[in-house]
């Protein structure tokens, strides 16, 4: 019999041996675990739930959704707090913003061909078997109804006994789907690829880095500009997160009369923040870049935005670049933005928006701003990944 005693960030239960990692338990709760690893719950926690998903078991996409919707939020603002904790920081915690169930608007499946045809769905938790997920409670009804195409897809893009990945995103006229696979397009098979994609409907359909059809541009909406990314390019998980997200930056930059956005993909901050000041956008991957130039030359009534491709982690703007500006949004991937972070730390802008998806180089760079004179008032946790051990944090930094 064992005890769990805490969880880990990643959700694995911490048990009374000192030694063993346990999936789906709950601080509290004894347990006995076969020796084939199975884990059978002996004294339930008060905070265990019944999960919504009926995949739950099998499926590795979620990691708690045996524990109630206050439990999960607790526990994901902790792996925050203790972030900043450890950096030796202190800030106003805002509530806590969680997406709905059925909310996240693209997804990256695998697919496989089988006897009668094919499958669609995510592995199981650490390992290669693949689940089907038709009634996953992640992502939006768009989504899962287009499981057939994506299952047609399969069978024509995989071969017997190898496997695809599936990367589709939810477009108002359609789905916006992206096959990575090892097969050669043939002249052949893109007149099939194109007949599939017209009797499903989907707005584009892209084989590794080739289009092979686009039926209708997969325009996203930023800040009421319509935008049609790159494929497979970066877009927040849901609608509420991004404008959880878009409202906390609008709020921070609020007074400023030119901006500069950093790491600024497709223009998730850029657009919205064009209908009242300048921006400037600045982004390593020029293909994000000329998408956020066309959706603000289509769009109307904004202000003037500007791009510039560059490797803000080898060749960060300087202090002396930045002094154009009395903003600045940054959201840099996972690895944080140590680079660039320093150079605005010399620099003379005095109010910073900052979001991130990895609260521990969140945390680092948060101390680099707070050492070099700035105050962090405030700071807020979204979370678009729900069931996951994945979190984001969006944070005002003004200098004293």
């Amino acid at each position: 019999m064992l005890t769990i005693e805490s969880l880990t960030h990643l959700g694995m239960g911490r048990a009374s041996d000192g030694q063993s990692l346990l999936p789906r338990v709950l601080p509290g709760e004894e347990v006995d675990v076969a020796q084939d690893g199975t884990v059978r719950i002996v004294t339930p926690s008060v905070d265990r739930v019944a999960a919504p998903c009926r995949h739950f078991k099998s499926c590795g996409g979620c990691a708690m959704q045996h524990a109630t919707d206050a439990f999960v939020a607790d526990w994901k603002q902790d792996i925050v707090v203790k972030a900043v904790q450890a950096r030796g920081l202190d800030t106003d915690f805002r509530e806590m913003a969680t997406s709905p169930t059925q909310s996240r608007r693209r997804a990256k499946l695998s697919g496989r061909r089988t006897k009668k045809g094919a499958m669609v769905g995510f592995h199981t938790r650490a390992s290669d078997t693949l689940v089907q997920v038709p009634g996953c409670q992640l992502l939006t009804p768009a989504l899962i109804a287009s499981f057939p195409a994506l299952e047609a897809l399969t069978a024509l893009a995989c071969s017997r006994k190898g496997e695809i990945d599936l990367t589709v995103t939810e477009a108002d006229l359609g789905p916006d789907v992206l096959v990575e696979t090892d097969k050669d397009l043939t002249p052949q098979l893109r007149v099939e690829l194109a007949a599939l994609a017209n009797q499903y409907g989907l707005s584009r359909l892209v084989w590794n880095d080739e289009p092979v059809v686009m039926i209708n541009p997969p325009k996203q909406d930023f800040g009421g500009n319509g935008v049609v990314p790159p494929p497979g390019a970066f877009l927040q998980a849901t609608k509420h997160g991004e404008a959880t997200l878009v409202a906390a930056v609008n709020e921070i930059a609020r007074t400023a009369s030119r901006i500069v956005d950093l790491f600024a993909g497709c223009g998730t901050f850029s657009l919205p923040l064009a209908k009242r000041v300048a921006v400037h956008a600045v982004e390593g991957e020029a293909a994000m870049l000329n998408a956020l130039d066309r959706g603000w030359r289509e769009g109307r009534q904004l202000r003037r935005v500007t791009t510039e491709t560059r490797d803000l982690f080898r060749r960060p703007l300087e202090a002396d670049e930045l002094r154009h500006f009395d903003a600045a949004v940054i959201d840099p991937p996972r690895a944080g933005a140590e680079a660039q972070i320093a150079t605005l730390a010399a620099s003379e802008i005095n109010t910073i928006a900052m979001v991130s998806c990895n609260p521990v180089t969140f945390a680092r760079d948060a101390r680099t701003l707070v050492d070099a004179g700035f105050a962090m008032p405030w700071l807020q946790v979204v979370d678009q990944f729900r069931w996951s051990p994945h979190v984001e944090v969006v944070a005002s930094f003004t200098r004293k």
